[in-house]
């Protein structure tokens, strides 16, 4: 996968599925091309050119696809039906010049958990709705005793701890909160060691999201996980979450937020998942993506 100088000291998620990709696909038949995550900067006129696009149809960085500029590459992949939608809208990309093969996972192990402590869980970039959640879980504590909150957050999980500091006051009231852990970044490996013990994925992301990695990790755990429906979030979530309605109004999405909290609280301890986890690990696992990347890859030779 190639690097630039924006993702060389990432671990985000575009980045930790350009590492699965180079487990679960042929080595040989991945040096046949050149494949770029979203960002492009040098084109190997010695390789099929592949462009494995992550960000959304307004970012600038790929905005040279308009005006035929895609004709430049080999296959354009793109991780929803919702973002080529989008790419085709604002773009003009056309269906036929790309594929959709959406992000995938390691399936995670679910635990039983006995204890009546419900624990919430957050784990993304803190631009991502982070200070809802904390006004949301700030009133759900007063009326439930028995939830306690983790967070991870921080853009230091890009190399970016810079783009923290608007969030230092958010960051001083989570750790001071007696019902919330809060942490920075951390590995995908903590995090999946994590998701176990928690009951409830908590996600009110006000970012429109062109797939979402964190929520199908989370559904894969058998976490209940209560979002927004921004961006992607419907078809990433397949139906098998509590999914309330996006709104611009911040003070109406806490209360609208809160609200399904409280009622994924009350119903978490008898709730089942396992058709969530099974569609999950059916449909977002890498041994299924692998093979899908191969035909696609092989089917440009």
């Amino acid at each position: 996968m190639q690097s630039n100088e924006l993702n060389k000291n990432a671990k985000g998620g575009t980045e930790l599925m350009g590492d699965r990709l180079s487990l679960h696909v042929d080595s040989k038949l991945l040096d046949q091309f050149q494949i770029i995550s979203s960002r492009v900067r040098d084109l190997d006129s010695s390789k099929r050119k592949v462009l494995w696009l992550h960000d959304l149809s307004q970012d600038p960085e790929v905005q040279h696809l308009k005006d035929g500029g895609w004709k430049k590459f080999d296959k354009l992949v793109f991780v929803s039906h919702w973002q080529q939608h989008m790419y085709n809208a604002y773009l003009g990309v056309p269906f036929e010049a790309g594929i959709v093969l959406k992000n995938a996972i390691e399936p995670i192990e679910t635990l039983d958990k006995k204890d009546k402590t419900i624990r919430l869980i957050y784990y993304s970039t803190p631009h991502r709705g982070l200070d809802i959640l904390y006004s949301a879980f700030d009133e759900l504590s007063k009326h439930r005793d028995n939830v306690e909150l983790t967070v991870y957050s921080s853009f230091g999980l890009y190399g970016w701890p810079q783009r923290d500091e608007p969030y230092k006051e958010l960051f001083k009231a989570l750790d001071s909160h007696p019902k919330i852990q809060y942490n920075g970044a951390v590995s995908n490996d903590h995090i999946r060691k994590e998701l176990g013990r928690h009951d409830i994925f908590a996600y009110p992301s006000t970012w429109m999201e062109t797939s979402c990695i964190c929520l199908i990790e989370a559904m894969s755990a058998g976490l209940q996980c209560v979002h927004s429906s921004l961006g992607a979030l419907p078809e990433t979530s397949m139906g098998v979450t509590r999914m309330y309605q996006y709104t611009d109004d911040k003070n109406k999405h806490a209360n609208i937020f809160y609200q399904n909290l409280l009622a994924a609280v009350d119903t978490v301890k008898g709730s089942n998942t396992d058709l969530q986890v099974a569609l999950t690990n059916h449909h977002y696992d890498w041994k299924k993506r692998g093979k899908e990347w191969e035909n696609m890859l092989t089917s440009l030779l």
